[in-house]
């Protein structure tokens, strides 16, 4: 079976520690998509670890963790991943690297903090990882990929080219790039390292996949990032959707059997952007405090707002969900009443779904049904009668709204504290 793990909402809905809990019986997981501007935070064995580039799967050792043709990879950022997870975990599973993943390189950081400050006002929240720059080389055919940059021939003509050509825009906002030398000694070393684990991935996938082996894609970010889909310009530079899967791996749609979506029990976006059911009071710090709502990558304190069933129905058709995972309801414990948005108005017109354009989005008027909250601890459940009798009608009421069955719910941060509703949904 080959399944694919989305997030539902604006990234950070613990799809990181869901992923590891299901890929215990993987033989593949697979990133497909992103870069180091995402982050996947997973508690194991009692100890945190902090994923930016390497699939959570990794922490499994009998599986293929696989770096897919469609991320972009900083070799600094993954030598210092690969260390630092080793240091808490010498036995990881294997790592193979697609030899057609885009290279991050330092002129791409550059560009990407350069042009961040130069939209003032109308800054779009990049982590200035230099994402955005690397898949803009890659449109444009200019981009470095992994199987040149662990050539050191290639690498260094290709590195010379590409400098020489970025000096006319670094020239534009009065700077230079970096110097040759420079990039090439520092990054000709993470190369070394790094060769070892490149790979012809897509065939590794392919066949895989004919030989019915089960197979994860684990997603970054969410859907409402996604270059098309999400709200737009305030989006990542690639397609976390599950379609993403597809583009950004080899594997074709129809040997795609599930998809599961990953959302939070409430709504969560790090950076600016539309945000419909944002909540700019003491509840909304409440459930930042609670959740521990601060970003893995950049620390940066999450925006945090009610439950938007809205929402989620569109991500649910645009990525075609056979199950729902409900994270973090633990968080909600001792709010009082909970607000759930099930629609939009726009201009007094009720919407029929969700806008496709930002500055909508900025107008929408979310409309809200209440619902009965809960108390106390629930992190010793085990099953779904374990819990309150208020969160499992909360369950039952996003399954409605949403039109999807909940597989897993997350009632905290440990692999233990994950009740499975729907094996089936699992891994069939």
């Amino acid at each position: 079976m080959t399944q694919v793990i989305v997030g539902a909402q604006w990234g950070d809905e613990a799809k990181g520690k869901i992923v590891d809990f299901v890929s215990d019986r993987a033989e593949f997981v697979v990133r497909y998509s992103g870069g180091n501007n995402a982050g996947h935070t997973v508690v194991a064995n009692g100890k945190e670890f902090k994923f930016h580039l390497l699939p959570a799967g990794v922490l499994h050792p009998g599986t293929t963790s696989i770096l897919a043709a469609g991320m972009v990879v900083c070799p600094r950022s993954l030598v210092r991943e690969l260390d630092e997870t080793r240091a808490k975990q010498p036995e990881l599973g294997k790592v193979v690297i697609s030899r057609a993943a885009h290279v991050v390189l330092p002129y791409h950081m550059s560009l990407d903090a350069l042009e961040e400050d130069a939209r003032g006002k109308d800054k779009i929240g990049t982590t200035s990882r230099g994402i955005g720059p690397a898949y803009t080389d890659k449109v444009q055919r200019s981009g470095i990929r992994m199987a040149e940059f662990v050539d050191e021939g290639l690498f260094r003509a290709r590195l010379q080219a590409v400098l020489d050509a970025k000096e006319r825009l670094f020239s534009l906002f009065g700077q230079t790039p970096p110097k040759f030398d420079d990039v090439f000694d520092e990054y000709r070393g993470y190369a070394d390292q790094i060769r070892p684990y490149v790979g012809d991935a897509e065939q590794k996938l392919q066949d895989a996949v004919a030989a019915g082996k089960r197979v994860l894609m684990e997603g970054a970010q969410g859907t409402f990032l996604d270059l098309d889909l999400g709200t737009y310009p305030f989006v990542t530079s690639s397609h976390p959707v599950a379609g993403g899967a597809c583009i950004g791996t080899g594997i074709g749609p129809r040997d795609i059997q599930g998809v599961l979506g990953v959302c939070k029990a409430y709504s969560t976006r790090v950076g600016t952007g539309p945000f419909p059911t944002e909540l700019l009071d003491d509840t909304g710090e409440q459930i930042r405090q609670q959740g521990n709502e601060f970003g893995t990558t950049t620390g940066r304190p999450r925006r945090c707002g009610w439950l938007d069933v809205a929402a989620l129905r569109f991500s649910a058709r645009a990525n075609s969900f056979s199950g729902l995972v409900i994270t973090r309801l633990d968080v909600l414990s001792g709010l009082g009443a909970l607000q759930v948005a099930t629609r939009y108005r726009l201009d007094g017109k009720e919407l029929a779904g969700v806008p496709m354009c930002s500055h909508e989005w900025g107008r929408v008027e979310p409309v809200y049904e209440t619902l009965v909250g809960w108390e106390g601890e629930m992190g010793a459940a085990r099953a779904l009668s374990d819990l309150p009798r208020e969160t499992q009608d909360y369950v039952r009421f996003i399954e409605e709204a949403v039109g999807v069955p909940a597989a897993i719910l997350s009632i905290g941060p440990g692999r233990e504290q994950t009740i499975v509703l729907r094996p089936d949904l699992v891994w069939g």
